[in-house]
């Protein structure tokens, strides 16, 4: 099997876990990589032994020799560089969220089908094994199909300050709303949600929001960033998916790896992006040796959906105008 080769757009911290994880897969070839800050380009260019490196995103989407882009700028910036990589014949990730705006998302499904490329969004819980057991259980009636869905997840106070800079439906809520409509194998017809903001920021330290599907499924998800930084638990997750067969659910802070020493405890992520013996390992590697395995077979990466993406976008959005208005919206129908 040819080697999927590589081009990455944007190497902040997120950015920088891309590389590392596509520098892992046998699968691929990271071949040039294009950033705004010389010093972090030529830094990643020699650890990696990459030689293209671009200050100029129109010189890397133009290059012949990729066919593989991962678009991981802030959100703001995903638009134009997908649909160009898009018109350029490349097959194209887009980091989450794809956009924050319906209207981008639908012009980036209708870019992907025009070019015949595969656009696919970085939802990669869809490749964490406690995640992608509960759609197993699901499909095997194990638990049957979803009646009650409830997802939380919070992050440390610190963080706030970075990714304030939009609403927290698209940094955290965001994973959420993709599981529930994955779980769900419907669409969210109605969204009712809560958002309080403690330190006056436009986006909210705390978001609640009630989904409604049109199979009769409803789901409550709720975000936060507040865990205190001193706590030491960089994720603190938990998920309770009710079916008609049974119920499956897990909670993250009390599992997995805990370290305690003089500083206190700390509870390390140990399943999205984690070095191990020199590589990565994690659900994001997962995702990108699926995507590349899909790119040089020509297989249909059926368990990623960008039409799941453009409709977690409209239902983040409902939730937006349902936090500004206290009102409950209809998906779908905002004017």
């Amino acid at each position: 099997m040819n080697k999927v080769k590589v081009g990455i757009l944007g190497l902040g911290r997120w950015g920088m876990c891309h590389l590392e994880a596509f520098s892992a897969l046998g699968q691929a070839e990271v071949v040039a990589i294009c950033d705004r800050s010389p010093e972090r380009l030529e830094q990643a260019g020699k650890t990696y032994g990459i030689e293209r490196l671009y200050s100029d995103e129109n010189e890397l989407l133009q290059d012949a020799s990729i066919d593989l882009i991962s678009v991981v700028t802030f959100e703001s910036q995903h638009l134009e560089p997908t649909l160009k990589a898009l018109q350029y014949g490349k097959h194209v990730l887009v980091e989450k969220p794809v956009t924050t705006r319906p209207e981008e998302a639908l012009k980036m499904q209708a870019a992907a089908a025009a070019s015949g490329r595969l656009i696919l969004p970085g939802h990669l819980l869809r490749f964490d094994p406690r995640y992608a057991a509960i759609k197993d259980a699901i499909q095997s009636n194990q638990i049957g199909t979803p009646v009650s869905m409830y997802m939380k997840r919070s992050r440390e106070r610190y963080l706030f300050e970075t990714f304030k800079r939009v609403h927290t439906v698209f940094e955290l809520m965001i994973h959420d709303i993709d599981l529930a409509i994955w779980y769900a194998g419907s669409r969210v017809v109605k969204v009712k949600a809560y958002g309080r903001t403690l330190s006056g920021a436009t986006s909210p330290e705390v978001l609640w929001a009630n989904l409604e599907f049109e199979n009769g499924a409803i789901a409550v998800l709720h975000s936060n960033w507040l865990t205190p930084d001193k706590a030491g638990i960089e994720i603190a997750d938990a998920i309770e998916v009710i079916g008609l067969s049974g119920i499956a659910h897990f909670e993250t802070s009390q599992s997995g790896l805990h370290i305690w020493n003089g500083e206190g405890r700390q509870t390390p992520d140990m399943n999205i992006h984690v070095k191990l013996h020199g590589a990565t390992v994690g659900s994001l590697r997962e995702q990108l040796t699926y995507i590349c395995r899909c790119i040089a077979s020509g297989e249909d990466p059926a368990v990623i959906s960008f039409a799941d993406a453009v409709h977690g976008i409209e239902v983040a959005n409902a939730i937006v105008a349902s936090c500004e208005t206290g009102c409950e919206v209809m998906v779908g129908k905002m004017e």
